[in-house]
């Protein structure tokens, strides 16, 4: 313990000195975060997904008889069982439900985001208002909530920013400690010294989990403030051990991209390509509903995709359970097993 608590601390102020670490791994995503949640606040999108409920004829009407208009501002998908389509609501898929009961077109539509909401409720009633034009009072309009997660735009942006964040982080972190280490024969003396790779090892994972809590401490902080107005789950902590899971799998990459880099220039060039392009990919920056099939599909080998997906379960969609972030953290464990085992066989104590 006592030279896993010496590395430990050596490794910690080596993070809090490095001013190039600290600004790329807290300020630099951060920035973003503050960007994308300001241009964004109060933008909406184009188009909204709606689920019709069975046959709702004055919908079908417009929808055919608009000329097309109307599907430029609605995506409409077709389901039979209002249930099902409510639980699609609630989980954000569908930004509204649309039923019709009797005379009475009902919008079932998510209050949490106010601008798809609201688009969809002001769009329904326009189209009863137009059928009422022809026959007064032949159809009536009501709109109601529903317990739902859609998700306002700082909702969205905090998870994947913060993933992004932990992902450079550990990544870095780990990568650029390995080839430092190796450069200045750091790593042959501590070969040579009575300390036992485990608390090499334990000491870089407790300082990369240290900066990634600090990270999330920090986002959650800034994203929550009422500018912002970023409004955590009652399952929030179930974050914790995604950002642990999350964590040890780009701490794994790290560690493979320290042990092929063979000088710490070519060790950053390396993280990049892997942390920036799968940010991208893996819907930290935007969503990938709009996506091609394609896109959406490959995302889904990154990480960072899972990643994403469990903080945003856990941090701001409430009707999530503690059991519905297991099968993210289960494939960053894995990830992380297969990656760290790929970095041990090919760690290098040196160059030689």
């Amino acid at each position: 313990m006592t030279y896993f608590r010496t590395l430990a601390r050596a490794l910690w102020l080596g993070f809090v000195r490095d001013r190039r670490a600290l600004f790329f791994t807290v300020i630099f995503p951060l920035m973003f975060l503050c960007i994308f949640g300001l241009l964004f606040r109060d933008a909406g999108t184009s188009k909204a997904k709606v689920v019709e409920v069975g046959q709702v004829q004055v919908l079908d009407a417009a929808m055919s008889g608009s000329g097309g208009k109307l599907g430029e501002v609605l995506a409409v998908t077709r389901m039979d069982d209002l249930e099902a389509a409510l639980t699609k609501v609630k989980d954000g898929d569908f930004a509204a439900a649309i039923s019709a009961e009797g005379s009475t077109v009902k919008v079932h539509y998510s209050a949490a985001d106010q601008v798809k909401g609201q688009m969809v409720v002001d769009v329904l009633r326009a189209v009863v208002g137009e059928a009422n034009s022809v026959v007064p009072k032949r159809v009536q309009f009501a709109a109601d909530t529903v317990e739902d997660k859609s998700l306002k735009a700082i909702q969205f942006l905090t998870p994947g920013l913060l993933g992004w964040a932990i992902a450079t982080g550990a990544v870095f972190g780990a990568a650029q400690t390995l080839v430092t280490w190796r450069e200045k024969k750091i790593l042959r003396r501590l070969r040579l010294s009575p300390v036992s790779p485990g608390s090499v090892a334990g000491a870089r994972v407790a300082v990369s989990m240290a900066v990634a809590i600090g990270q999330g401490a920090i986002f959650v902080g800034v994203a929550s403030l009422p500018f912002f107005g970023l409004k955590l789950a009652h399952n929030w902590w179930m974050a914790i051990p995604m950002l642990i899971s999350g964590t040890l799998a780009f701490l794994a990459i790290g560690l493979f991209i320290g042990a092929i880099a063979k000088t710490i220039e070519s060790a950053q060039v390396i993280a990049q390509l892997a942390v920036l392009p799968m940010a991208f990919l893996s819907g930290s920056f935007f969503p990938l509903d709009n996506a091609p099939k394609w896109l959406q599909t490959v995302s889904n080998i990154f990480p960072l995709k899972h990643l994403n997906q469990g903080m945003l379960d856990a941090m701001v969609r409430t009707n999530k359970s503690v059991l519905a972030i297991l099968p993210q953290m289960g494939i960053l464990l894995g990830f992380a097993v297969v990656v760290g085992a790929i970095a041990i066989r090919l760690f290098r104590w040196d160059d030689a």
